[in-house]
């Protein structure tokens, strides 16, 4: 008679499954997020050595810069929190005439006349009117805050043609001297100066705006934007984030007119107008919402276009500007950023294919 083995007929102990991958953490997930690319690096440098590669057209550069900055604005309210806006043009015009009136106050000696504390009263002008206006703007459906911003917009612009007597009326502001940055770096006529100021500005805003976005705060503006009933039962201050980017972006658009009005030593009633948030809506849409670089590369685009197109046909470019539009809306999502990164994800996917996964 066989002995049976016991142990041979128990049940079999299943093989203990691969411990899973440890999961990565919300801080640890930011930090990544945070990163610098290295395309992000030959962006900047590539626009810090337009200095050289394009000398006789750094007041045009500087431009973009500025342009690049209010399109930065919209985008921090539209991109990452959700909220249409056609006023970015008022605070940017506030910001204007705030700097052109410190300006104007000093008659170009420091410290009334110094380009940074000019655009220190800039910022925090626009961004007071911003705070003031941003409970309408908590108040309806999206198109209720299009007309309400709008609203705010075409108020400011008829404010400015009113009070004639504080901005000189249809006439612009006259006598705008800014002391030298710093007390150095005088602005020039040929836009040397401009040229590093604006470049200089605008990266620092970026870097905070990035620093910004890449944050528990940025996270809780995309959640807002996602769902904001679902936000706000889980406990999320909604109205007081809203409140608060708004505020943000209108003081980052009124430090982008205060940098217009000193580079240009000029204020008229243009800067204020609706166009300019019309302009920089239609630039964030070239670039791509939702990316930060999309105000950024749109506003290149934008002003190199119309630069273009101006010389050509001086009274037609507009057509060929809304038809590039109309072209990257229906084929194109997220801009020109949007684009890129839809070409680089076919070319790693391309790459991925061919090599089975392997690096």
């Amino acid at each position: 008679m066989s002995v049976v083995d016991k142990d041979a007929l128990a049940p079999a102990t299943p093989a203990p499954s691969p411990a899973p991958a440890a999961a990565i953490s919300p801080a640890r997930r930011l930090l990544l997020d945070s990163r610098w690319r290295w395309w992000e690096l030959l962006f900047w440098v590539a626009c810090a050595a337009s200095f050289w590669v394009f000398p006789k057209k750094l007041m045009l550069i500087s431009e973009i810069f500025i342009l690049g900055l209010l399109a930065l604005s919209i985008d921090l309210v539209l991109g990452f929190a959700g909220l249409v806006t056609l006023g970015q043009g008022a605070f940017f015009g506030i910001g204007a005439y705030a700097a052109g009136l410190m300006a104007k106050a000093g008659m170009g000696v420091a410290p009334l006349s110094d380009p940074l504390l000019g655009l220190a009263v800039a910022g925090l002008a626009a961004g007071a009117v911003g705070f003031a206006t941003s409970f309408l703007v908590l108040r309806g459906s999206d198109l209720t805050r299009l007309m309400v911003t709008l609203g705010v917009a075409l108020i400011f612009e008829e404010m400015v043609i009113k009070f004639k007597d504080i901005t000189g009326g249809s006439d612009g502001l006259q006598g705008v001297m800014s002391s030298p940055v710093l007390g150095v770096w005088s602005f020039d006529l040929f836009g040397r100066t401009a040229f590093w100021y604006s470049l200089i500005l605008t990266f620092l805003i970026f870097l905070f705006c990035r620093r910004l976005v890449n944050s528990n705060y940025g996270l809780s503006l995309l959640a807002i934007k996602g769902n904001p009933l679902r936000a706000r039962t889980i406990g999320m201050p909604v109205n007081a984030r809203l409140v608060s980017i708004y505020t943000i972006a209108a003081a980052i658009a009124g430090i982008s007119g205060g940098m217009l009005t000193q580079t240009t030593q000029f204020v008229s009633p243009d800067m204020a107008a609706f166009h300019r948030s019309a302009d920089a809506l239609l630039i964030l849409i070239f670039g791509g919402s939702g990316f930060l670089y999309g105000g950024l590369v749109g506003a290149v685009a934008f002003r190199v276009m119309q630069d273009f197109l101006g010389n050509i046909t001086p009274q037609y470019w507009l057509f060929y500007v809304g038809l590039v539009l109309v072209l990257l809306v229906l084929f194109v999502r997220g801009g020109i950023i949007g684009m890129l990164m839809a070409a680089s994800e076919k070319l790693t996917s391309r790459r991925n294919d061919q090599t089975g996964g392997r690096p």
